[in-house]
């Protein structure tokens, strides 16, 4: 295996595992938990869902960058040459980042506070804040999905 098929290898990884997750908890847990799970519980068990996760996205998170800029580097020799789909897919990056960063900084230690006050109104808000700003995430991360797969044409 070639140094940027491992890069290469890593990225696609690390962005599957972000983008994979925020899918699988959008579109398959999200609703099995409103229908398995009256709003107490519900909110504890998202409680508990996010910081298990969120470590797996700060892994991602530094391992796109890193492997984007090496891929970079071996592909197209620096910044300078870079195509245009890859400053997209580089900005994209920096939204996906700064709504995780909102997330995690903001948005779970409300839930988490509301679930500890057992404020289940409150924890109900902090809870469609982040569902609202995962879902906005998603979103970024499917078109850069797209972006990548589309490369060749873009």
């Amino acid at each position: 295996m070639t140094p940027y098929a491992i890069t290469y290898t890593f990225h696609v990884l690390a962005a599957l595992i972000w983008v994979g997750g925020m899918y699988f908890a959008w579109m398959i847990l999200r609703p099995a938990a409103m229908t398995a799970l009256e709003g107490p519980p519900r909110l504890k068990l998202w409680q508990e869902v996010f910081p298990r996760f969120f470590v797996w996205v700060w892994l991602a998170v530094l391992i796109l960058p890193i492997s984007g800029v090496g891929m970079l580097q071996m592909r197209f020799g620096g910044f300078e040459t870079a195509p245009r789909y890859v400053q997209v897919m580089m900005g994209l990056f920096v939204v996906m980042t700064a709504l995780f960063i909102r997330v995690q900084s903001l948005q779970l230690p409300q839930l988490r506070s509301a679930v500890e006050a057992q404020d289940w109104p409150a924890g109900a808000a902090a809870l469609g804040r982040i569902r609202r700003l995962v879902g906005i995430n998603l979103c970024v991360g499917l078109l850069v999905v797209a972006v990548a797969a589309a490369r060749p044409t873009f």
